[in-house]
């Protein structure tokens, strides 16, 4: 496979896309868009995939009961982008779990507020697989 170097910007009328192609079956496989607008999801429980929802931004609606956002299986270079739209405080919690219980949030969570009640949290990397935001409100984002 080919690489190119570009020393300005580089452009597209439509959308970049990252892809992976298997060196023995030749299968490609996208791992992100970029470009495209956001999108939004509906008011569901949603498993993600890698050639929709990755490199976009992803607009979580207001809610009408508990949802549950799964993540696909980890692969190098996908990201997710999940942005709270609704318009006021939740009674009902979003939860985000990653594909069975063997892959593991890595990082951290900080929230910082108008009412000095911020905290921060981090996952260990060992046993963190489900985020439950409780009674989101507007804006929330989870990059």
């Amino acid at each position: 496979m080919a690489s190119s170097t570009f020393s300005g910007p580089l452009r597209s009328e439509s959308t970049v896309k990252t892809v992976s192609k298997n060196s023995s079956t030749g299968v490609i496989t996208e791992i992100i868009t970029m470009g495209d607008a956001p999108t939004a999801l509906g008011d569901e429980d949603k498993t993600l995939d890698a050639a929709t929802h990755s490199g976009r931004t992803l607009v979580v609606p207001a809610l009408s009961a508990n949802r549950t956002i799964t993540l696909p299986a980890p692969v190098a270079g996908q990201t997710y982008k999940l942005i709270y739209g609704g318009a006021a405080e939740e009674a009902e919690n979003l939860i985000i779990v990653t594909p069975g219980n063997s892959n593991f949030f890595l990082g951290g969570i900080v929230h910082l507020d108008s009412n000095a009640d911020n905290a921060s949290v981090y996952s260990d990397g060992n046993s963190n697989s489900k985020l439950t935001l409780t009674g989101p409100s507007g804006p929330h984002v989870l990059d």
